[in-house]
């Protein structure tokens, strides 16, 4: 991770861009972070999510649709451009604009070692400051699901959850997600 010191220029999308593929680069309150691609529990833990929700909410299979579920996309909160595992938008909302601008309605990190603390901290406040009305954390290393809900500003737990139990998890409540499927695991026995 690259962070200006006191007195250093502020990182541009310029930068960015420099940062080579094999890394995730964003910019978040001025300073230029780069982290490695993700490990292979993080991405199928993603990977998994994402697949879950895609079929009933993004092409209706089983569920109401209505979304747009995206894998790593570019968000650009003006100086900020933020990378979230996934996020979702109300397709009512979505523009078909090639950058995307609009604030999404839910994102999810998958927690690594390495990036936590910034999902946590610094990720977490722009979401806040940017309206981001639901924010999932998802740590395969213990397994569990932490689903936040804006409210005033700040951020209330409405709920995690942990193991291989199924779930009606906000805002996507409408279907059951069975989270052994997050963690790359065979149903659990009956």
């Amino acid at each position: 991770m690259a962070r200006p010191g006191l007195g250093k220029r502020a990182a541009t999308y310029e930068d960015l861009v420099k940062v080579p593929d094999d890394r995730v680069a964003e910019i978040l309150d001025g300073e230029l972070y780069s982290s490695p691609r993700p490990a292979v529990p993080h991405a199928v833990a993603s990977s998994a999510l994402g697949s879950e929700i895609g079929g009933p909410f993004q092409q209706g299979r089983g569920g109401p649709g209505g979304w747009w579920i995206l894998d790593e996309p570019e968000l650009h909160f003006g100086e900020d451009v933020v990378v979230p595992d996934l996020a979702g938008w109300r397709r009512v909302r979505m523009p078909t604009t090639p950058a995307i601008e609009l604030v999404p309605d839910w994102v999810c990190e998958v927690l690594s070692p390495s990036t936590e603390a910034i999902d946590r901290v610094q990720k977490l406040r722009i979401y806040a400051r940017e309206g981001v009305a639901h924010v999932w954390f998802v740590n395969p290393h213990t397994r569990t699901l932490e689903v936040l809900r804006l409210a005033s500003e700040s951020w209330v737990v409405a709920a995690t959850h942990g193991g291989d139990v199924t779930v009606h998890v906000e805002p996507f409540d409408a279907v059951a997600l069975e989270m052994y499927r997050l963690w790359g695991h065979n149903a659990p026995d009956a």
